[in-house]
């Protein structure tokens, strides 16, 4: 790390309207930095046991951090519409142990910031922030990633800005800042101020440089992913602009399709991808739409994991009992998404419209 990782923490901060920006190896470590970091806070925001709420579809490294922490997840159903954690169904959730809220933005979609602030003010929870499928995505004029009380961002090369591997870690709160420098190059002091909020150095510059005094990690990015970050900085406003055009061409081409239930945007979403849930007559047949994608070349993946309580990795996660989750198996068994691009994918998307009325031809002559 060097001046190109200092200048690109600067320019991201300053491009989402945040205090503070730590720049990390990946999204998913951007996760595990800031779940810890609330941690190790001189008044702890979380401790072992603590219970978390968290939506029951994201990415595996939403969840695994919070069980590496010591905390149990405790999880909460989606709506269906939006794809994001309902609101609805929190309030079920919360039990004498819950502490906070794990909100994630899912594929470029703002969760309902609105009711969750509610829901957290009312029950004294903290809301933490994934939105690593969702930079450049805001609600009422304010990025996403920056409703909690630390967001994190990935910068993957199929993200919406690219450094290869790469994420970001945003915050507000200047000790959770130094904590988080602390915990990406293995809990030491050598990047924190002379007098700072985790350890104070001692003036003996030898002895500073391999104190540790935090439990930390190697998260380190490194110059050549903040050096091209940089020049992919400048360019999100219009990556996201195209994204957003072909956002509104999937929409409106979609409503041709009255089985296929599509994501509802919620304020103004960066579009990450184009999800599709099978209904009525096309429910269970995703097997063979995947094949008819295929067969025009269209690649497709689950919606991001599906419920990922039916993955067998749930076995060996710290969580809470597991209530009925419908929507979430929905999207499970009927639902898909593919990918979105900051380049103009008209063709494309007429290339899935073809897919699609050859795909319901087949299964009305079926």
């Amino acid at each position: 790390m060097g001046e190109y990782v200092k200048k690109f923490e600067t320019d991201f901060a300053h491009l989402v309207g945040s205090k503070y920006a730590v720049m990390v190896n990946s999204g998913s470590s951007a996760n595990l930095a800031l779940m810890s970091s609330v941690k190790f806070l001189s008044q702890p925001l979380l401790k072992p046991g603590d219970e978390i709420i968290v939506p029951a579809v994201s990415w595996s490294t939403t969840y695994y951090p919070v069980d590496q922490i010591g905390c149990t997840l405790s999880f909460v159903d989606i709506d269906i519409d939006t794809l994001n954690i309902d609101p609805q169904k929190i309030i079920a959730a919360i039990t004498p142990k819950t502490k906070a809220i794990l909100v994630v933005n899912l594929l470029g979609n703002p969760a309902n910031w609105v009711e969750l602030n509610k829901i957290a003010e009312t029950y004294g929870l903290i809301l933490l922030e994934d939105n690593c499928e969702s930079l450049g995505g805001s609600l009422n004029g304010k990025f996403l990633g920056t409703f909690g009380v630390g967001g994190t961002y990935s910068t993957f090369f199929s993200h919406h800005i690219s450094t290869m591997e790469g994420g970001v870690v945003t915050t507000d709160d200047e000790e959770i800042y130094q904590v988080l420098k602390s915990l990406r190059a293995h809990g030491w002091t050598r990047d924190l101020p002379d007098t700072n909020l985790v350890f104070n150095k001692t003036g003996k510059g030898w002895d500073d440089s391999f104190r540790f005094v935090l439990p930390g990690y190697n998260l380190r990015p490194l110059e050549m992913q903040a050096a091209t970050g940089i020049e992919q900085i400048k360019k999100l406003p219009a990556f996201v602009e195209t994204r957003r055009n072909n956002g509104g061409i999937f929409q409106e081409m979609m409503a041709e399709f009255e089985n296929i239930h599509i994501q509802r945007e919620v304020g103004v979403s960066s579009w990450f991808g184009f999800s599709m849930v099978l209904r009525g007559k096309l429910r269970g047949k995703r097997e063979e739409f995947i094949n008819k994608l295929t067969q025009f070349g269209i690649e497709s993946r689950p919606i991001v994991a599906g419920n990922f309580t039916r993955n067998p990795v749930i076995k060996y996660l710290s969580h809470a009992n597991i209530p009925a989750l419908p929507a979430a198996d929905e999207v499970h068994d009927n639902g898909l998404f593919v990918g979105n691009h900051h380049y103009d994918l008209s063709l494309e998307i007429n290339q899935l419209r073809d897919a699609l009325r050859q795909f319901i031809s087949e299964v009305k002559s079926n």
